[in-house]
């Protein structure tokens, strides 16, 4: 059903008439030949005796654009690199204390814990080396006790990958008394960080690696205007962020870099390219299912997937079985 309108600047658009096709009459301009349409106003028909038309609708061109999806992309080979970077800031209270967001209970796992295995299982999921580079920042790490933002949780600098989501997890149970907490709370280095390998990704123009970063933090960024700039800086990259805020703390600012209430844009004003960032507070899925944690953390990746390679006009790697037996005739 197509309705045509005459467009004026104040927002009265005039109704000039309306017709319908189909697909297949559409694709007749496919050929070389123009398809027509008589525009009506079923107003001005029921009215007027020798009332023909409102005007003649032409289409001179049609284009058939195939919208690859998610799984076009998975199927055809691109892997999904999960990275987690966790929040060691003062602010999360002392790992020794029982009312800190980083005390290891014997029986029961704190809310990094849970967040993690809760996103990480899903993710790993496509990922065929389920090798997982883990980061930790806003502590001061040994053996110099210096304040890093981007420290591998292993202390292993030149291969900061854990072996499945139970790695990061072993890794961080580990790492935590050998830290100490301390701050500020700046997620730029690890943004950027990640947001490197994604660049060196694009060198391939094809959809073989797209990036996810999990960042676990229990509250306020302190780097809101760098963070900003290597988001905007991502959004063009093969590469999406998810924020999980653990505890009670204030996240308002967590909700300006989720673009879902109006465009992110940088310090200098450039917007985001797309929208990469998704935040859950955790406080809203304490007594939820793990599934029902991943899903909202999750909701939005596909289509972040799907848009970046769209708009780059990359199609998935290889056309397998599964692709030609799904393709539908016109």
């Amino acid at each position: 059903q197509c309705v045509v309108w005459d467009w004026d600047s104040n927002g009265k658009h005039d109704f000039i008439g309306e017709f319908s096709s189909t697909f297949k009459e559409m694709r007749g301009a496919m050929e070389g030949r123009q398809v027509q349409w008589e525009c009506i106003n079923p107003k001005y028909k029921a009215k007027k005796k020798n009332y023909k038309n409102s005007g003649i609708v032409i289409l001179n061109q049609c284009k058939i654009h195939k919208m690859h999806s998610f799984l076009d992309y998975i199927m055809g080979g691109c892997q999904i690199q999960f990275t987690v970077a966790i929040d060691f800031t003062a602010s999360n209270g002392d790992p020794r204390n029982s009312c800190s967001l980083h005390y290891i209970h014997p029986y029961q796992p704190n809310e990094y814990l849970k967040a993690l295995v809760a996103v990480g299982e899903i993710c790993q999921d496509y990922d065929s080396d389920k090798m997982f580079p883990a980061f930790g920042f806003g502590a001061r790490i040994p053996p110099e006790y210096k304040v890093s933002h981007d420290f591998a949780i292993n202390f292993n600098e030149d291969n900061p990958e854990c072996a499945g989501i139970q790695g990061v997890v072993e890794a961080y149970q580990s790492c935590l008394p050998k830290l100490q907490l301390y701050g500020p709370t700046n997620i730029a280095p690890i943004i950027q960080k990640v947001a490197k390998s994604a660049s060196e990704e694009t060198n391939t123009k094809e959809a073989s690696q797209y990036f996810i970063l999990l960042i676990l933090t229990d509250g306020v960024i302190t780097d809101m205007a760098d963070t900003r700039e290597a988001i905007v800086h991502a959004s063009h990259l093969p590469m999406s962020v998810i924020i999980v805020g653990v505890g009670n703390a204030d996240f308002s600012d967590m909700q300006m870099l989720d673009g879902d209430d109006g465009i992110l844009r940088s310090p200098k004003g450039e917007p985001v390219l797309r929208d990469i960032v998704q935040f859950v507070p955790f406080r809203n899925f304490k007594h939820a299912s793990p599934a029902a944690l991943a899903k909202s953390v999750l909701a939005e990746v596909p289509n972040q997937v799907v848009d970046y390679y769209n708009g780059k006009g990359i199609k998935p790697k290889c056309m397998s079985e599964y692709e030609s037996s799904r393709t539908l005739a016109p």
